[in-house]
């Protein structure tokens, strides 16, 4: 599904259509079939030139039509101009349920074995891992089904990321120089595969064997879709033996005033902007910050807090851990949601 790794930040855009032009800079076309086949003897040239062998080039070129439901779907995507927040409780009460939070515990219990050696190597808490993968696919219940080469060559000719979706297409086509079949490249409309829901790129970059077999399988293998989970959160900088965050209660008389997050990040700032500056753990029980149960990291761990729905109700504080998961997808609800998932996962 969409929304996944760093693919959600990248499509943040304006809503306004721009026309398409080919690389050369040459004249705007209409986006129709015969554009499309025009723009794929470009897309073509710049494979070979990045290293795609003839064999492959040879064997994909000749089966892409353009998707004009990829062009719709991505068109349709919200822009960033609305700055109103909704309220966290409904997102959580769907993406934290029942349902999922029993098929988490029950593939956390069938892979243990396996994820107690990931987490020896990588420091990224089993649970967390699972918590991704129950967000990405539902446990690998759903993991689209666009053919992805289709999808990314259409894109990349639709032209306002150009350069974004040429890249994966190629990075596509050296999937299958490695040896993965391309019937086996299904996905989101915009790139996404497999289990955890990985780019081309990224797959090539970090996906990883869990299982011994020699293949990092993230389309069928539970060992390999968990392993490449883990090394994508170190990758981001995941910090062993610190959690992602606990839950807390700020007392009714808390000034917000001073610990108002005066830095703006370059990256996501609408999502960053709503966390406070940081504090130590200590520093933040001395300013009368109670935790609604889960036991707190040590007193020099360094947090923010965020009231996803406003003073009064529950409150997080978030630790550099919490920031390894936004790398994933940019948005809070996401992240918070990743965090307590993994939480009553472990229970």
């Amino acid at each position: 599904m969409w929304g996944t790794t760093k693919a959600a930040v990248w499509l943040r855009r304006s809503a306004i259509v721009l026309a398409v032009t080919f690389a050369s800079g040459g004249p705007a076309i209409a986006q129709d079939e015969t554009g499309f086949q025009a723009y794929l003897a470009t897309l073509r040239s710049q494979a070979l030139a990045q290293g795609v062998t003839q064999r492959t080039a040879d064997s994909v070129f000749p089966t892409l039509t353009l998707n004009e439901r990829v062009i719709a779907l991505d068109r349709a995507q919200p822009g960033a101009t609305n700055n109103s927040v909704p309220a966290f409780a409904p997102y959580k009460a769907q993406h934290v349920d029942a349902a999922r939070i029993s098929r988490g515990r029950s593939a956390y219990q069938a892979q243990r074995f396996r994820l107690e050696r990931i987490e020896r190597e990588t420091g990224v808490p089993e649970s967390v891992m699972v918590a991704i993968w129950g967000h990405e696919t539902n446990y690998g219940s759903y993991t689209g089904n666009f053919d992805l080469l289709r999808s990314l060559a259409t894109l990349a000719y639709e032209g306002r990321r150009r350069s974004l979706f040429a890249g994966e297409f190629i990075a596509g086509l050296k999937i299958i120089d490695r040896g993965i079949a391309r019937e086996q490249l299904k996905g989101s409309w915009a790139g996404a595969m497999g289990n955890p829901q990985f780019l081309p790129s990224i797959y090539l970059r970090l996906a990883r064997d869990g299982d011994g077999d020699g293949r990092a399988d993230i389309w069928n293998s539970p060992a390999d879709t968990l392993a490449s989970i883990g090394n994508y959160f170190v990758d981001a900088g995941w910090r062993a033996g610190q959690p992602w965050g606990l839950a807390v209660s700020v007392p009714p008389q808390f000034d917000r005033s001073q610990v108002h997050n005066r830095l703006v990040s370059p990256r996501c700032p609408r999502v960053f902007e709503r966390h406070s500056g940081w504090r130590t753990i200590a520093e933040w029980r001395a300013l009368g910050v109670v935790s609604q149960g889960r036991s707190w990291p040590g007193d020099s761990v360094m947090a923010t807090l965020l009231e996803p729905d406003g003073p009064g109700a529950t409150a997080y504080l978030l630790t550099s851990n919490y920031r390894v998961i936004l790398d994933y997808n940019c948005s809070n609800f996401y992240a918070l949601s990743v965090g307590l998932l993994a939480d009553a996962v472990e229970r």
